[in-house]
């Protein structure tokens, strides 16, 4: 108990500068294995140290008296004591050592699982991976636990302002597959589908030696909301699409491949009964609320397939041509569909007729010229950041090996411009 004493005063004289902290990063370091050796004597320590002021020291101390299985009693005790360190702690200090607080934010994740309550890890969680990121293009691992916690406590919201961020520096490539895959589930949740898309795309066509798991259930999402936002959906992948993903996911997802084909067929009655055919599959995998919504979307773009051939059309001829039950369901769907902006459209319910416009917006609104200003000025950056990059690889000596190993094999048009496989 004396020497964990002694430690105690020099976390506390130790905690200013930032050569200061260095050398007691050392000294922890050296203490770290009688700390675990006595996890119980570090209970009223806690109370001596400030996490606020003392967060490298409060972090080696919390992270050895938490360490090990807890019951739901215990999880209950911790739960505060973790949100008001990971809430208070200097983001300076504990990034000394990031593997330590990865650690103790994982627990805390775990416990509050452990209760049944992911609300209560949202925000903390939130709060750990801004202090553990570097910059704002950077993936921690602790980014697929914060999403998997709004997932768990439909906080989709709160999600979506790390999904906001671009990211091009990765620790792990595990982490960018969780999150680019829950990242896809929380803008299905919010029916954002293009972003969903986009990061389902990511996780699809990243590169990968063998399929995994997270692939595959990306893989069927993905066909999902692209036959929900496109309404069609295309089985070739990619070019830059590794190997591995060519060759074997469409094996792992056929009744999801056999959905897609159906649903182009645009017989909603034989669609249906493919639907109830499978749906313990799709329920097993749960994707069927997905489902149900790609019947909905059917209806859909069947409607605005119509608005390609017609100026006017009655309720009962848009209720008989996309296969609805009455002239009241088409007019619901089409109400829908005008609120939602996917068609533009005037009903007159007198003699329930739908007569349908050509798109109002001219594009020339101060709105729209920012959100236009605002979109160039991203893509101008994202260009700067990937010649960066290039420059980088160009000189790699990794990259260059590979290529000289290669250059004998293939032309120069073949080579595949993906970075170096990894592994999960």
């Amino acid at each position: 108990m004396g020497s964990i004493e002694n430690l105690v005063t020099q976390i506390q004289g130790l905690s200013g500068s930032v050569d200061d902290i260095a050398h007691l990063h050392n000294i922890l370091k050296i203490a770290d294995e009688s700390l675990h050796a006595e996890p119980s004597a570090l209970s009223s320590v806690l109370d001596q140290v400030d996490p606020a002021k003392h967060s490298l020291g409060y972090l080696y101390f919390l992270e050895a008296f938490t360490f090990g299985p807890v019951s739901k009693e215990q999880a209950l005790t911790l739960i505060p004591i973790l949100a008001r360190f990971i809430n208070c702690c200097d983001a300076q200090q504990i990034r000394f050592a990031p593997d330590k607080f990865v650690s103790v934010c994982k627990r805390f994740k775990d416990h509050v699982l452990l209760i049944e309550s992911p609300l209560r890890g949202v925000s903390p969680m939130r709060a750990a991976v801004r202090k553990l990121q570097t910059t704002s293009e950077h993936l921690t691992t602790l980014h697929p636990d914060f999403l998997l916690l709004c997932i768990l406590s439909k906080s989709y919201n709160i999600g979506l302002s790390v999904l906001e961020d671009d990211i091009f520096d990765v620790d792990q490539p595990r982490d960018l597959f969780l999150y680019c895959y829950y990242g896809g589930m929380i803008c299905i949740g919010q029916k954002r589908f293009r972003k969903a898309l986009e990061l389902l795309h990511n996780v699809v066509t990243a590169p990968m030696n063998t399929i995994n798991a997270i692939a595959v259930e990306a893989y069927k999402k993905y066909i999902l909301v692209s036959l929900i936002h496109y309404g069609q959906f295309s089985t070739s992948l990619p070019k830059y699409a590794s190997s591995a993903a060519q060759r074997n996911l469409k094996n792992f997802c056929q009744p999801y491949i056999e959905l897609a084909t159906t649903y182009s067929s645009g017989k909603i009655a034989e669609f249906k009964v493919y639907v109830d055919t499978n749906r313990e599959k799709f329920d097993n995998d749960k994707n069927l609320g997905l489902v149900k919504q790609v019947v909905s979307s059917m209806y859909k773009h069947n409607i605005q397939r119509l608005t390609q051939t017609y100026l006017t059309l009655s309720l009962q001829d848009i209720a008989n041509t996309v296969q609805l039950g009455s002239p009241k369901e088409a007019e619901m769907h089409v109400l829908q569909m005008i609120q939602d902006g996917e068609i533009f459209a005037t009903i007159n319910q007198k003699d329930g007729m739908v007569r349908f416009l050509e798109d109002p917006e001219q594009y020339k609104t101060c709105q729209m010229i920012e959100r236009i200003d605002s979109s160039i000025q991203r893509i101008m950056t994202l260009s700067r950041k990937l010649n960066a990059m290039d420059e980088l690889m160009s000189y790699d000596p990794l990259y260059l090996s590979k290529v000289g190993r290669e250059r004998q094999r293939f032309d120069f048009d073949d080579f595949d411009t993906v970075p170096q496989k990894f592994p999960i």
